[in-house]
């Protein structure tokens, strides 16, 4: 067996009844409380879902394990991972954002600038002192 199996906890999974019929792939018994805890494990740990596959030992006995395969990014996921990261570098700085993959000022004149409420409310002070 390989090394970097992740069995999933709470979840057995079997080879159909011999008198199954042959729409009925395999048989799953889960123990709620295991699988709960191993699934919450999963959800703190930032995961939204777990793949799983559905194997055969070399002795022949059935189980689930997590799967191991990583999609390769493609050239589209790369370029927008690099324009959300120019959008961040830009918030963080302030005053432009990013549309496009380029690089704009804010067009609204007021927003970088900060004024006191003396200035908007012409002295007026809330709650009144």
């Amino acid at each position: 067996m390989d090394k970097d199996i992740e069995f999933v906890k709470g979840l057995i999974v079997k080879a159909p009844h011999e008198r199954a019929p042959d729409f009925v792939k395999a048989s799953i018994a889960i123990k709620v409380d295991e699988l709960g805890m191993w699934l919450r494990e999963k959800h703190k740990a930032g995961q939204e879902w777990v793949n799983l596959d559905v194997k055969v030992a070399k002795s022949g006995k059935w189980y689930a394990s997590v799967s191991q395969y990583k999609k390769e990014p493609s050239e589209n996921d790369r370029a927008r991972g690099q324009e959300v990261q120019q959008e961040q570098r830009a918030r963080s700085k302030g005053g432009s954002s990013i549309v496009g993959g380029k690089e704009l000022e804010d067009d609204i004149p007021f927003a970088s600038c900060s004024l006191s409420a003396d200035v908007i409310f012409g002295g007026l002070r809330w709650p009144a002192e």
